[in-house]
């Protein structure tokens, strides 16, 4: 089961995956910006979650100055408010949907599920998440924003989706008060949401990668 379009990275069990868990990258990476996280989660032995890491389309960002690079959309004002073309957005959020009605089809339960995304992975993971009509097992909001927080259309299936926020204090290309608005508009949707905070920039630690998998473990549990 492979694709040009995502890195799947099967269960190190070598037994047929009962799970799975979506990682999408940032701004400017590709799928394997996130391989060598998955064998380093602290997930149980038994644990049979295989790992989809897509890789974003190639798009000129106005930002950088119109440069094409891998990007889930068009960022077009670095302002706190992060003007962004919210069509693409929406489309990125609309193709991982795709990737998750394949996964269901080959017969993973939807609640055994969870998007996780970085930076503006995690813009099109709130989108995906929210708005799919079958209830999913989580979402991994990792240091990002909810750039669509007024406009995506929630889905009730979604509604009670257990999510998880991680944000580093250091952070200079997402302030953390972006990803702290993420987390408290969740709350106010009724989501059991967990916000952590890492002495970090935008990147990924040794204790948050504990972390993630601690959540995974629980939201995976049998």
């Amino acid at each position: 089961m492979s694709s040009h379009d995502e890195l799947i990275i099967e269960p190190k069990s070598g037994k047929p995956a009962d799970a799975c868990v979506f990682i999408l990258h940032g701004l400017g990476a590709d799928g394997h910006d996130f391989e060598p996280l998955v064998p380093a989660l602290p997930l149980p032995a038994d644990a049979n979650v295989r790992f989809i890491l897509p890789h974003a389309p190639r798009l000129p960002v106005t930002i950088n100055g119109g440069m094409v690079m891998p990007a889930w959309y068009d960022i077009l004002e670095m302002s706190l408010d992060r003007r962004v073309d919210e069509k693409q957005l929406v489309a990125s959020a609309e193709r991982i949907q795709e990737l998750i009605r394949e996964q269901i089809g080959h017969g993973i339960d939807s609640r055994r599920i969870i998007l996780a995304g970085f930076s503006q992975g995690g813009a099109v993971a709130y989108h995906a998440a929210l708005s799919f009509p079958e209830p999913l097992g989580g979402l991994l909001a990792l240091s990002t924003y909810f750039a669509t927080a007024d406009s995506v259309p929630l889905a009730e299936a979604n509604r009670d989706l257990p999510a998880e926020v991680h944000h580093g204090s250091f952070d200079p290309v997402v302030p953390e008060q972006l990803g702290k608005a993420g987390y408290e508009k969740l709350l106010s949707l009724g989501h059991p949401a967990n916000y952590r905070s890492y002495p970090m920039a935008h990147a990924v630690c040794p204790q948050q990668i504990g972390d993630i998998g601690k959540w995974l473990s629980q939201r995976l549990a049998r």
